[in-house]
């Protein structure tokens, strides 16, 4: 699924309160642009990961021109300078979550298949009674509810001894408070297999709601960038958000930190059209999966 601080991934997007409604400063593409190239860097993002959102982002900065009542993005340079904590909601305006249920089928088809039999047999072995499993960046929660359902209705039967532990976090309260709710339209479930949709939800009127039963779930508020939570997991799910988004520098200090959250032969899932950085060691392909990665036993440097 995915989002964080500038993104997460897939279908139903959400923008600060107020989107959609209200005048705005008409602004042109080429000047949002090259704002937006200045800007990004100072607030540890890159330029690379906004090309295909930024049209919101500038429609949500036309309405930030409108609300101070000035006139060009020139005289919101100059506002920025005058007022440091202007920075904050520009930074807020760049929040473009987007997820939905199953996104990349293959993905959780590897899942299922081959990752997490591979991890719930080797906590077995090993006398556990938790596999534990970490959604950052998790949006509204489409992809914890995918993971929890895809256990239940796929696996836990193979693994009785086996008690799924779910954590998942987000900078965003707005969105967290709608993950806790567990209440959906059926936009975001259109890639869900027949039966996850049978029996992982309860249809009221025109909205899809979560089934008690797959609902166990921690959500956490945290900002990546400087938290994460305090156990150790098997599986970490940190998928179109950090890698997307985040300044090389920043996605490097960040996939640390995320690493170091991960049991030896744990699985790091990213998006599929995402690469590890370079300088992060300790990581090898899990083989034949797509965007999955086995944490070697050696540390993480």
């Amino acid at each position: 699924m995915h989002r964080a601080l500038a993104g997460a991934a897939g279908g139903a997007q959400r923008a600060p309160a107020g989107e959609g409604r209200g005048t705005r400063v008409p602004i042109a593409d080429s000047e949002c642009t090259r704002f937006l190239q200045a800007a990004l860097p100072l607030l540890g993002l890159r330029w690379a990961g906004f090309r295909k959102v930024r049209r919101l982002v500038c429609k949500r900065l036309g309405r930030r021109l409108s609300e101070l009542g000035v006139s060009d993005l020139d005289a919101y340079r100059r506002h920025l300078e005058a007022c440091p904590g202007e920075w904050e909601t520009l930074r807020g305006f760049c929040l473009v979550p987007v997820s939905r249920f199953y996104r990349d089928r293959g993905v959780f088809e590897h899942l299922e298949h081959d990752v997490l039999p591979a991890l719930a047999e080797s906590a077995v072995a090993r006398g556990r009674a938790e596999l534990s499993c970490w959604s950052a960046c998790c949006a509204s929660g489409e992809e914890p509810y995918t993971l929890s359902i895809l256990w239940h209705l796929r696996l836990r039967g193979r693994f009785p001894v086996l008690r799924l532990r779910l954590v998942a976090t987000d900078i965003d309260a707005h969105l967290l408070e709608r993950a806790r709710s567990g209440c959906y339209s059926s936009g975001s479930l259109k890639e869900l297999p027949p039966e996850f949709l049978a029996d992982g939800f309860t249809a009221r009127g025109e909205h899809f709601y979560v089934r008690e039963d797959f609902r166990a779930i921690e959500f956490l508020r945290q900002d990546i960038r400087s938290s994460v939570p305090a156990d150790e997991f098997d599986l970490i799910l940190c998928r179109n958000a950090v890698l997307t988004y985040f300044a090389p520098e920043l996605q490097l200090e960040v996939m640390e930190r995320v690493g170091k959250k991960l049991r030896a032969n744990g699985a790091l899932v990213i998006g599929i059209h995402e690469t590890l950085p370079g300088s992060l060691h300790g990581f090898v392909p899990w083989h034949g999966a797509p965007a999955i990665h086995r944490r070697l036993g050696d540390p993480v440097s």
